[in-house]
């Protein structure tokens, strides 16, 4: 008898020792460092857009987080056109990451761009607001008044001119034949306007757009309202129906609208990379979006509206695995 309790005696103590060991091996593995995921190292390219555009200005600002955030990762800024270079960029290898329009993913899906079934999000932005800039004294009042005048429309693989054709088709006019259309972009648009070189320009993005307040602290300009052209854009295909109804409050550009709100167009921006893309980085990329939003919108007011409850939604786009792990985490 006494003999049994022994052996149950050394099994207990035995068992007792092998918990005890695993217990100490799990938190010996929670504690060290090789317990965690590493590090994103290396580098990666970010195409961003025109110089004077908003997508420069995030770029910049993002990529200066991202160097707290990620110390081991080298991201490189590319300037581009916009959002339909920017999609290319990125399907080709040119760009790790970019910023383009839901509309232009949109487009470049329905229309079997090469490798569209690669693209992948990490969060949706904030909206790019449409604007038809023209002087303080132009006859312009709607879309349809741009017949036989010099409209610059963006620069070719822009958003802009992307959204430019259809808001003139829904207007009416033939986008090549109906004005004299210049495909410059927002770095060019402001001085054409000034010394007469053009009757308008179109420009799609957040606000307020720097280069649009700067042209109006010395040059007398109006904005066009374009809400009266949604439910044409809606009747031109599916690509179309990311565009929304919306209004530039008064306080975007206080000096030109005179305490009005003016009604456009609104269109979501995505941060967009392909399924290719290390999940670790795209991880942490999206946090430092997410997490830099207060900062970032202090210099940069549209990204203020980037916001961890709708960045999730990136419809024509799957999130990233990445990005849907961090989601994941960070839910309540």
């Amino acid at each position: 008898m006494v003999t049994a309790h022994l052996r149950i005696g050394r099994r207990r103590a035995a068992q007792a020792a092998v918990a005890a060991a695993v217990a100490l091996a799990l938190l010996l593995w929670w504690l060290l460092p090789f317990g965690k995921a590493p590090s994103p190292q290396g580098s990666v390219s970010f195409a961003t857009g025109v110089p004077t555009g908003v997508y420069a200005r995030y770029g910049e600002l993002l990529k200066r987080y991202l160097a707290k955030d990620l110390p081991d990762v080298d991201v490189r800024l590319q300037s581009s056109e916009g959002s339909v270079q920017n999609i290319r960029r990125v399907i080709s290898g040119e760009a790790g990451f970019t910023i383009a329009t839901a509309d232009a993913v949109a487009t470049y899906l329905d229309r079997g761009g090469r490798g569209a079934d690669r693209l992948r999000a990490c969060a949706r932005l904030y909206d790019d607001y449409m604007q038809l800039v023209v002087p303080a004294g132009s006859p312009v009042e709607r879309t349809a008044d741009l017949r036989g005048k010099r409209v610059a429309i963006g620069q070719k693989g822009s958003g802009v001119s992307l959204i430019t054709g259809r808001l003139l088709t829904a207007a009416g006019l033939d986008p090549e034949k109906d004005i004299e259309p210049v495909e410059v972009g927002i770095d060019k648009m402001p001085d054409l306007l000034r010394q007469g070189k053009i009757d308008a320009f179109f420009w799609s993005g957040g606000l307020p757009t720097q280069a649009v307040s700067d042209l109006a602290d010395d040059f007398g300009i109006r904005l066009v309202q374009l809400g009266d052209l949604v439910d044409e854009l809606h009747a031109q295909g599916a690509a179309t129906r990311y565009y929304r109804a919306a209004v530039m409050p008064a306080d975007a550009y206080p000096e030109v609208q005179n305490g009005k709100a003016v009604r456009t167009i609104a269109v979501a921006n995505l941060l967009v990379t392909t399924e290719h893309a290390e999940p670790g980085l795209t991880e942490g990329i999206t946090r430092t979006v997410i997490d830099s939003r207060d900062r970032i919108g202090s210099r940069v007011h549209a990204a203020q509206l980037v916001d961890l409850r709708t960045a999730i939604f990136t419809d024509p786009l799957e999130l990233h695995e990445g990005a849907r792990h961090y989601y994941g985490s960070v839910k309540p």
